[in-house]
């Protein structure tokens, strides 16, 4: 799916401010000759204004970087009544298949660009760029005015070094700048069962922190998709209730925000963060069963149902379009089938797709509705520490420390998983901490 490497790779930037009308004359403009992208109609006039005299432009987009979709190449793998899984390149879909504006949420976590190559595939997260640059010109292309495009990604580290790398921070500038989406709003998926890595800066040189948390970006190609808060609601919490039945002395608060007498209204409940705190630790399940019965592998990088429940309850109507262009096991496809939206599902691995057939099968999967399971973070800098005898690194951990051996007789206390978690009145969207 990925396009080949180039020897001069399109890493710069140029932020033009633009009107709205100018904009949109811009890309009717290039729409017009051909061109997909205020980028390529800019790249065109270089070319006009750079061209030998006499020189006739034969082309107005570059053919040669150019490739032809299909959508006739995509093969229908499984259906239900509210959708369909196709197995094949989603490019073929977003630009030939699938209607232009026809489709209200992109709901998709693509291969992160990490340097640890995984078995299902991604890309170097210096070319992660360039290689999604289709994918947006897709999405651009199906998605309505008030549709959403929402794009769970994981961060990388730079490879030998505790730095981070910032190709998805890169990622939305580009679908930002160059493909002209607006970023509604960031969440943050705290993942609370994440393994402490990358363990060689978290646990052996102790020079950075447990990764937990993932970016999820809510985009839309007009300032004004449609959305609804109050279908995602939380239970409100012990306080709140409290509040609600005792009442509120109305007064301005030191943050000088004026806290009036409409704060102790009953709205039914609670509108949560931007931080989804879900847990990502299913191991059985239809889905797992199904695949360890029929001897077929199971996706590696599955997000939890929760994630594209909340965006597709928040984001969209019964009836809907929910596209994932990279399927994975269908994840999305079996919670949009649940909340009565159309659906479809895209991926090029014949084996994910045997194994996401596996979700339709049996009893319908649980919602947020359902779960009451709320999840703490421990207060850092809660326990007695003696500064010298946990002295800073110097060299700031570019060498190893030296192998402490356990004294004999002392045991390791083993700290359960589910020590942090507690069974409460609230769902996993948890809206406070302890």
């Amino acid at each position: 799916m990925g396009r080949p490497k180039s020897s001069s790779p399109r890493d710069s930037f140029a932020n033009v401010r633009l009107t709205s009308q100018e904009r949109e004359e811009i890309e009717a403009t290039a729409r017009a000759l051909g061109l997909r992208s205020i980028s390529e109609y800019l790249r065109h006039l270089h070319k006009l204004h750079n061209q030998p005299e006499g020189q006739v432009e034969t082309s107005t987009a570059d053919e040669t970087q150019r490739p032809s979709y299909n959508g006739d190449r995509l093969k229908s793998f499984f259906k239900t009544q509210q959708g369909q899984m196709y197995q094949g390149n989603s490019l073929d879909f977003l630009h030939s298949k699938a209607k232009e504006q026809s489709v209200d949420l992109i709901m998709t976590s693509p291969p992160f660009g990490l340097v640890r190559k995984k078995s299902y595939g991604n890309e170097d997260a210096d070319e992660y760029c360039n290689w999604f640059r289709p994918f947006a010109e897709g999405f651009k292309r199906v998605l309505k005015n008030t549709g959403s495009l929402v794009i769970d990604i994981g961060g990388a580290w730079k490879p030998g070094m505790p730095t981070r790398s910032l190709y998805h921070f890169e990622l939305l500038m580009m679908l930002c700048r160059e493909y002209g989406f607006h970023l509604c709003q960031e969440h943050f998926w705290w993942n609370p069962s994440k393994l402490p890595t990358p363990a060689e800066w978290v646990n052996v040189r102790r020079v950075r922190v447990k990764d937990a948390v993932n970016c999820i970006w809510w985009l839309s190609p007009t300032p004004w998709p449609k959305a609804n808060n109050r279908r995602i609601l939380a239970p409100y919490s012990e306080s709140m209730r409290h509040l609600l039945k005792n009442g509120y002395t109305a007064k301005m608060r030191p943050s000088g925000h004026d806290i009036s007498d409409k704060f102790q209204r009953d709205n039914g409940g609670a509108v949560p963060p931007n931080l989804l705190a879900v847990a990502n630790t299913e191991s059985n399940g239809r889905y797992q069963d199904f695949c360890r019965l029929n001897n077929l592998e199971i996706h590696p990088a599955r997000f939890p149902s929760q994630l594209p429940e909340y965006f597709i309850r928040m984001l969209t109507d019964p009836g809907d379009i929910v596209v994932d262009p990279f399927g994975g096991s269908c994840v999305t496809g079996m919670v949009a089938d649940d909340l009565k939206r159309r659906w479809v599902c895209i991926e090029m691995s014949e084996s994910y797709l045997q194994g996401a057939v596996g979700r339709f099968k049996g009893a319908a999967p649980s919602t947020c509705a359902n779960k009451r399971v709320q999840y703490t973070i421990n207060p850092p800098c809660s326990l007695p520490v003696d500064d010298a005898a946990t002295p800073l690194p110097p060299d700031g951990g570019q060498s190893r420390p030296p192998i402490v051996k356990q004294p004999k007789g002392t045991e390791r206390v083993k700290v359960s998983k589910l020590s942090s978690r507690r069974v409460t009145t609230d769902p996993v969207l948890a809206t406070e901490s302890n």
